[in-house]
């Protein structure tokens, strides 16, 4: 009989534990179930995405983008896409753009090239000083054959693919060159991407001189739309709810000016001398790629510090 007293007790003990476990659980999915409510129905926990609206008309370097074609529309449409919501890379290109926009637009101008053109500098290095996988490097992603063949200078010590000046001054030259023998910007601006070489041959190929109309690489393919986007984005931030102040943005640098024409032979004593430090000198003189600069021949080089 007290088995059977202790086995009910048991019984009981169980029962009572489920049940409060149950009980627990039903309340738990009742909150739960309020906080999704509460969730939904909060306008400021809801991320509220909206297509951006294409253009009637849309140029780049003063040329007629054909929206008028499905297949040119829906290529743009993606890029715009695109580019319009990867946020940290557009908001940086509005930063930076600011700063050294200023030292690129004079030397565009000055060599006939169109101020659009600045827009391919950013499809292509994003305005950072990068080194893609086929070797190209700077601003201007130069490979080293081209580099040379367009003056700039590349030693041991010295890498003009990253001076921005000397760099602009090179891609400004390949642009207008390219421009002479395609007599179109947009296709200048493929060729810059593919060689004039590659493109050449594949308008032959194809028969037609129209970017719009040539099957080409994929990097080549959406290279002009990639531009355009950029440039629609930047040109009309607030349209696209890129909302920022100006003082948001990176000011330009303010520098002095040192003509050089005799060897460095340590970089980090040369900085104290002109009173700046190593990090400020390699920050606006990336084409000194080493602690030095051995200068037998006695070449002129400018070299920047920044203005405080």
């Amino acid at each position: 009989m007290k088995n059977s007293n202790k086995s009910n007790n048991y019984l009981v003990l169980v029962f009572g534990i489920l049940m409060g476990v149950f009980f627990i659980l039903f309340l738990s999915n009742k909150e739960i179930q309020k906080q999704e409510i509460v969730i939904k129905n909060d306008s400021t926990n809801v991320n509220n995405f909206n297509l951006p609206k294409l253009p009637d008309t849309l140029f780049l370097f003063e040329e007629k983008i054909p929206l008028e074609i499905s297949d040119v529309k829906e290529k743009f449409d993606n890029e715009l896409m695109v580019n319009n919501y990867w946020h940290t890379q557009t908001f940086r290109f509005l930063k930076i753009s600011n700063r050294y926009f200023p030292e690129v637009e004079p030397i565009l101008k000055k060599y006939g090239i169109p101020d659009d053109m600045k827009y391919l500098l950013l499809a292509e290095s994003g305005l950072r000083n990068v080194t893609s996988p086929s070797g190209a490097k700077g601003y201007w992603q130069f490979m080293k054959k081209t580099a040379l063949e367009y003056n700039l200078e590349i030693t041991n010590d010295v890498d003009e693919r990253y001076n921005l000046e000397k760099s602009t001054i090179a891609a400004c030259k390949y642009l207008k060159k390219a421009y002479n023998r395609f007599d179109s910007w947009i296709l200048a601006a493929a060729a810059y991407n593919m060689g004039s070489g590659g493109l050449s041959k594949q308008i032959k190929r194809q028969k037609t001189n129209d970017y719009f109309l040539l099957h080409l690489n994929s990097e080549t393919a959406r290279y002009i739309y990639r531009i355009v986007a950029i440039k629609s984005i930047m040109k009309f931030a607030k349209v696209y709810g890129f909302n920022y102040e100006k003082s948001d943005l990176y000011p330009p640098f303010a520098y002095n000016i040192y003509q050089v024409d005799s060897s460095i032979n340590n970089l980090i004593d040369f900085s104290k001398e002109i009173n700046t430090n190593y990090k400020l000198l390699k920050k606006v003189n990336p084409w000194l790629i080493s602690g030095k600069l051995i200068n037998p021949t006695q070449k002129k080089y400018i070299i920047k510090t920044i203005r405080e």
